[in-house]
């Protein structure tokens, strides 16, 4: 018994907590199901552009990926002077993919289908992806997330 309080008691001094839920640079940003099943939508105007990601080019439209945000719409009928008209808001999202008038995006762990001319999400296939991990591989323990809810992003512990 001893030595099971003294290896306990030790831990800290080695940098690992015998249960810490969110140990490591990076903490998890939970949404619920039901917000995310009603999150993705189109807002009009520009949006700040910090982590982008995968770029597609169809019909003088550019859209680029903003890592666990959403998609960039950018209006490239005059390439000299792209206007940003709008973003499609998309908890999660860190990939997509472009086929005829259809963009299909992550939506944390779900696969949205999302009609460019209607604006719209068309389809939703639920839990088809696995939740985003850390980007240090480290910082999260399943055992403390709250039920019903779903990891749309990390960020780091100080921002």
């Amino acid at each position: 018994m001893k030595k099971i309080c003294f290896l306990l008691a030790a831990l800290p001094l080695l940098g690992v907590a015998p249960y810490t839920p969110f140990s490591g640079a990076y903490m998890p940003v939970f949404m619920s199901r039901e917000t995310l099943e009603n999150s993705v939508r189109y807002l009009a105007g520009g949006h700040a552009m910090i982590q982008s990601g995968k770029i597609y080019y169809i019909d003088s439209y550019i859209y680029v990926n903003e890592r666990y945000k959403g998609v960039n719409v950018i209006n490239n009928t005059n390439p000299a002077h792209p206007v940003k008209e709008g973003f499609i808001l998309a908890p999660g999202c860190m990939d997509m993919a472009v086929k005829g008038n259809i963009l299909y995006l992550d939506n944390a762990v779900d696969l949205v289908a999302f009609d460019l001319e209607s604006r719209q999400v068309t389809h939703r296939i639920r839990d088809v992806f696995p939740e985003p991990l850390p980007p240090d591989d480290f910082s999260y323990y399943r055992l403390a997330r709250p039920k019903g809810y779903i990891i749309v992003e990390w960020k780091k512990h100080n921002q």
